[in-house]
């Protein structure tokens, strides 16, 4: 049995995106007008027909590429970049934002890839430094 994650997991990713708005199977089953049953079933389904991911896309409020383009990996980054304005007098707030996050992270993925891999990068770095220090005492 293969302990591989598969990358292209329509219902894996749509449970994610829903658990990241904070939304209940519930609640996402009565916007759907179906039971929390159904919802559970297309969350453990591999793929999901066109129609449905446009009914459940809206539902969610992110677009049907929002959802087919999502990552863990690209999510991090765009929290790890999501700066806290509060400092900022007249900023908006994170809080009161005017675009859809998960759309902004479909459009910078090539960005936020990047990013990851750099920190990645200094991550090893900071391993290998203290290897070097223990191996030198």
């Amino acid at each position: 049995m293969s302990t591989i994650a598969k990358p292209n997991h329509i219902g894996r990713k749509i449970s994610r995106i829903r658990e990241l708005k904070d939304m209940k199977q519930e609640a996402l089953a009565q916007a759907l007008g179906t039971s929390q049953q159904t919802i559970s079933a297309i969350e453990n389904s591999e793929n999901i027909d066109e129609e449905k991911l446009i009914e459940v896309a809206k539902a969610l409020g992110v677009s049907v590429e929002a959802i087919k383009n999502f990552t863990e990996e690209g999510m991090i980054n765009y929290f790890a970049n999501f700066y806290d304005n509060s400092s900022n007098s007249g900023a908006i707030h994170a809080n009161q934002c005017t675009f859809n996050p998960l759309d902004k992270l479909v459009e910078s993925y090539e960005d936020n890839k990047k990013l990851y891999e750099r920190l990645v990068q200094a991550e090893k770095d900071k391993v290998e430094f203290l290897e070097q220090l223990l191996k030198g005492k």
